[in-house]
């Protein structure tokens, strides 16, 4: 059995930098299920007065390339003898420029690095697993705002579907989106046209369509994002049942963003938003398929949270401790659950 060090990326958020190691443990861990062997003696450990993430295991070239795509992965070696590290060539799913993901600057975004985390666990939790590297799957996330998780899906080769209520995110993601795809020179086709319902207007739907290459668009093999302009609480006769594979959500914090039309407002309540928006959501997810949220606990208990998507019919997926500091005012968990198959 080998060991091997797994060098983290560094991160621009210093607070989530400083958490990465215990982060990185947990999702490691996350990935057993598609590795061809078990993976031991996980620890966070200095060499040359450098930190990286060990452990021991017998990787084949598939589980490399399954452990290619850690989110705060940057580099992995093999340990030969005490003082050698020989490096271990990554192939992650990267269908697109890292640009892609890390242009976007606004108030509010969330940290690229956990988008990935958050992804990751969802997605190796549902019954699409053993698809994530050669798979066509479609990427869910009803709280989409600027697309960084409809983004993350497209670096992994994956359709998306978002859906956000603030008009202005909508359309900035639509200008990002068509300016980088432009100035990248891919094949794209994109519109925003209104959607009815029962004859009236009910949302704004957003369809992009786009290829990796021009070879890729001549063979059809085209992605495709859209991103619905609409309340999340209100989705009936909007979209077809069973239509994603995964539903990824950064829940509102209580601090500033919202999520849902509240008599005139926008609440800020993440467990009022799940106990009306889950069953609505679930419609969406198809069977075997997981939903990830992500949330600040300081405004909203954990065992609530899990209360409302097991009378759902969700079952829980147990993961180790994936809560972290994000602020003084958000401390942040995780939680994913499976939709029976």
């Amino acid at each position: 059995m080998s060991r091997y060090a797994l060098l983290l990326a560094p991160s621009a958020n210093r607070v989530y930098a400083d958490q990465a190691g215990r982060l990185s443990r947990a999702e490691l861990a996350a990935f057993s299920p598609v590795l061809s062997g078990p993976v031991g003696d996980v620890a966070e450990t200095t060499i040359g007065g450098v930190g990286y993430v060990t452990f021991e295991g017998d990787l084949g070239p598939r589980d490399v390339a399954y452990l290619s795509n850690l989110s705060a992965g940057y580099a992995l070696f093999e340990q030969v003898g005490e003082d050698l590290l020989r490096p271990v060539t990554l192939t992650p799913l990267a269908r697109f420029d890292s640009d892609l993901i890390t242009i976007p600057k606004y108030a509010g975004k969330t940290n690229e690095q956990f988008t990935k985390l958050l992804l990751n666990l969802t997605l190796l939790a549902s019954a699409s697993a053993p698809r994530m590297l050669d798979g066509h799957l479609t990427v869910g996330d009803p709280l989409a705002g600027r697309g960084t998780t409809l983004n993350q899906a497209l670096m992994y080769g994956y359709d998306a579907l978002g859906i956000e209520i603030d008009g202005k995110d909508v359309e900035a993601y639509k200008l990002f989106l068509q300016t980088w795809l432009k100035r990248k020179r891919l094949k794209h086709t994109a519109e925003l046209v209104p959607v009815r319902r029962q004859g009236r207007r009910a949302a704004r739907r957003l369809e992009v369509t786009l290829a990796a290459s021009k070879e890729d668009h001549k063979a059809g093999a085209v992605q495709k994002v859209t991103m619905l302009h609409t309340d999340t609480t209100q989705l009936d006769g909007l979209l077809r049942p069973h239509c994603v594979d995964l539903l990824v959500a950064d829940l509102p914090y209580g601090v500033a963003h919202g999520s849902y039309d509240d008599e005139g407002g926008m609440s800020r309540r993440p467990l009022d938003l799940l106990e009306r928006a889950v069953p609505s959501w679930l419609t969406l997810l198809r069977p075997g398929g997981a939903l990830g949220l992500s949330w600040n606990t300081k405004v909203a208990r954990r065992e609530l949270a899990e209360d409302i998507l097991i009378a759902n019919g969700l079952e829980l997926v147990a993961h180790e401790d994936l809560s972290h500091r994000v602020d003084q005012g958000i401390e942040r968990d995780v939680v994913v659950a499976r939709k029976p198959a």
